[in-house]
């Protein structure tokens, strides 16, 4: 039993540097405007497909970050799908340390790769194109400071404590040269907090000037305690599942997907799959290599596995439709791809994977 607490403190700790990191970017993306250009990337045309290719990275952290990223909307549907989709959290590590011939193994994980990257990519640019066309748009990048124009600062400032602020609204210029942040951002010169102007540089908006105390709260202090907080969330969520799979015993989940048939592995691979935890993917993973299921029901419950990032999106309770409707989305599409291989493998008996 105190395996099962181990496991779930290592695995929320390896979690716990992309965590940092994730909100550290997301403060800087925020608040200093010379990383605008990289906030834009993350929404380009190019950003589905980089997202498929970031998610192959056997890392669950990946896909906490994409989901993170999603709710904050600095990232399309699309973009979250293709990460989602590619995502196979420590399968492919269990394939490389398997008793598998090495041809098997290199066979198995680039037909793997590359089917998942494929639909990954091919899915994500396909939802944000129907996205566009119905009117979906990200948050907007700050508009460009220009002397006639004045000074606008968009809603890009989406934050979550009563420590962080929001900058919500336009800055209305009265003839006196005053600055008026709109909404919930309220300026005292007590606090040191200005906004700077980039002259002939092309920044974006609200360049925050901070002082070091400033800097250290907003860039270190905040982003650590957001991530402590997910991380204990988290670790919740990994000592029930671990638990569950210690009194349930993870030799009869095995023997159970041996023996449920070629027919009804897509099934179950595909809800065992979305577990929100790191024992799915590596039970999906061992049994493969053991023989017990077919390619394409390994296939279906990897598609549908993403690490933790399922959880990160069930944390927004108000959004609990929108997240069913993406795991709903994410299953089906898992045992569909599946059936679907199971039976072309069927079909075509020469080629074996």
């Amino acid at each position: 039993m105190w395996d099962v607490i181990l496991d779930a403190v290592l695995d929320t700790l390896k979690l716990f540097p992309f965590l940092l990191l994730l909100y550290i970017l997301i403060e800087l993306m925020e608040h200093n405007t010379r990383l605008g250009r990289a906030n834009r990337a993350l929404s380009g045309r190019w950003a589905p497909l980089l997202g498929g290719a970031t998610g192959l990275i056997p890392m669950c952290g990946f896909s906490v970050m994409a989901a993170k990223l999603y709710e904050k909307r600095y990232v399309t549907l699309g973009t979250l799908l293709a990460v989602f989709i590619a995502t196979s959290d420590e399968a492919f590590l269990v394939m490389i340390v398997s008793e598998m011939s090495w041809l098997d193994k290199l066979v198995s994980i680039l037909s793997m790769c590359g089917i998942k990257l494929v639909l990954g990519a091919g899915i994500g640019y396909a939802v944000d194109l129907i996205g566009r066309r119905r009117g979906a748009q990200l948050v907007p990048m700050p508009a460009e400071h220009t002397e006639a124009e004045g000074h606008v600062c968009d809603g890009a400032h989406m934050h979550e404590e009563a420590e962080e602020h929001v900058c919500d609204g336009t800055h209305m210029y009265e003839e006196t040269g005053g600055h008026v942040c709109g909404g919930a951002h309220m300026h005292e010169e007590a606090e040191g907090h200005t906004h700077g102007h980039g002259g002939e540089e092309e920044f974006t908006a609200c360049e925050h000037k901070h002082g070091k105390r400033g800097n250290l709260s907003l860039y270190l202090v905040s982003p650590l305690l957001h991530s402590l907080k997910v991380a204990a969330f988290v670790l919740l969520v990994n000592l029930l599942f671990g638990f569950l799979f210690y009194f349930v015993g993870e030799e009869r989940v095995i023997d159970f997907l041996q023996g449920s048939g070629y027919w009804y592995q897509p099934l179950i691979c595909a809800l065992l799959g979305f577990v929100p935890n790191c024992a799915s993917s590596v039970i999906i993973a061992e049994v493969y290599a053991m023989g017990g299921i077919a390619f394409g029901s390994c296939l279906a419950g990897l598609i549908v596995n993403t690490g933790l990032g399922y959880l990160i999106l069930f944390k927004n309770v108000s959004k609990w439709k929108r997240t069913l409707c993406i795991c709903a989305f994410m299953i089906a599409l898992g045992i569909a791809i599946g059936y679907a291989v199971n039976a072309v493998s069927l079909a075509l008996p020469a080629i074996s994977l």
